[in-house]
This record gives C-alpha cells, sequence and structure tokens, in this order.
C-alpha cells in the first residue's frame, strides 16, 4: 500500500542512503515532446533537509531535465531496494539547476566529493514523499560502480568538456533550451 508523506522521515533518508542508483524523471509542460527518465549513479546524492535534496549532475548526452525544470520545475526522484526488503520512495517537488561560479554552487559544493565532468546541481524542493511496496522490483545484487563516465570526462578535461556541453547541453532533444544555453546566451 502506498503512504504520503510531506517531508523525508529519518526512515526515509536512511533507506535513500542506502540504495546506489536512483532514476529522474521530468517532462515538459502539455502534450508535445519527450518525458525523460533518467537514472543516477555514483555518491552524487545529498540531503540538505527533510525538504531540500540536490544532486551533482555530471556531464551527459543530454540535458532533459535543466529543460524542463527551465519550462515548469516538475521533478521526480525514485529510488527503489534491489537488496533485502522491497520498497520504492519517490520525492515529488519543485526542482532547479545550480550552475558552477553561483554562490549557492560555493554553498553546497564542499558537500560532495567533486567528479570529473560536473556540469551543474539539480536542487529539489521536496512537497511530497510517497512510499509503495516494490514486490514486483526483482532482487540484484550490487557489484560496484562503472567508471567509465568519470574516465571520459577526466580525458576529456574541462576545455574540451566545455566544447561538447556547447553541442550537446545547450537545448532538450525537444529544442528547448537549458540553463547552459540560457548562460551562454546571456
Amino acid at each position: 500500500m502506498a503512504l504520503k508523506f510531506e517531508s523525508i522521515l529519518p526512515e526515509h533518508e536512511a533507506f535513500i542512503h542506502k540504495q546506489h542508483m536512483f532514476w529522474v524523471g521530468s517532462a515538459p509542460s502539455g502534450s508535445e515532446g519527450h518525458v525523460n527518465l533518467s537514472p543516477k549513479g555514483y555518491d552524487t546524492l545529498r540531503i540538505f533537509s527533510p525538504t531540500e535534496v540536490a544532486y551533482l549532475d555530471l556531464t551527459g548526452s543530454g540535458n532533459e531535465t535543466s529543460a524542463h525544470l527551465l519550462e515548469n520545475g516538475r521533478i521526480t526522484l525514485m529510488f527503489m531496494s534491489f537488496e533485502g526488503a522491497p520498497s520504492i520512495l519517490r520525492l515529488y517537488g519543485k526542482g532547479r539547476v545550480i550552475l558552477p561560479d553561483t554562490e549557492e554552487w560555493r554553498a553546497k559544493i564542499d558537500q560532495y566529493d567533486v567528479l570529473p565532468g560536473a556540469r551543474q546541481m539539480i536542487a529539489v524542493h521536496i512537497h511530497a514523499v510517497s512510499t509503495s511496496c516494490g514486490f514486483s522490483v526483482p532482487i540484484y545484487e550490487y557489484k560496484g560502480e562503472r567508471d567509465r563516465l568519470i574516465q571520459w570526462a577526466d580525458k576529456m578535461g574541462e576545455e574540451r568538456l566545455q566544447t561538447y556541453r556547447q553541442h550537446h547541453n545547450m537545448q532538450s532533444i525537444d529544442g528547448m533550451a537549458t540553463h547552459l544555453g540560457q548562460q551562454t546566451e546571456g
């Protein structure tokens, strides 16, 4: 049975910290455009309060979440247990992008082990938390993180990453501007 809460409780926080990955869901407004669902690994999520979380977002092939947050702010983070007792936890909220070289970035970045390719933070003000059974989620064994993205970003270096972001991260697949795209325009 699904249960709803207004904020992250201590048992939710403990559950989140045990998970090795989570998913981020966002979508543009209206009936057009693509819904985005993106898996996130590494130790990138931080809980700043019962109603605020943020994750360090690494350079990738797209930047859909940023575009959707710029348009409407809607975001959901989902965590599932693959080991132990079955459970699913969702955080619903309004998200915003925090770009490097901003005061908020400098205030939060010390909470992270900064990984090569970090391009932005996604902060979420949570307005609802839900838990559900997860009875149909299969059992998997965690074997470790893949290091390919880190190796790729490290090999690229910051200058080539900036060029990559200019080609791949300035707008969504639907042509919507991202925060990085707006920063370049401004």
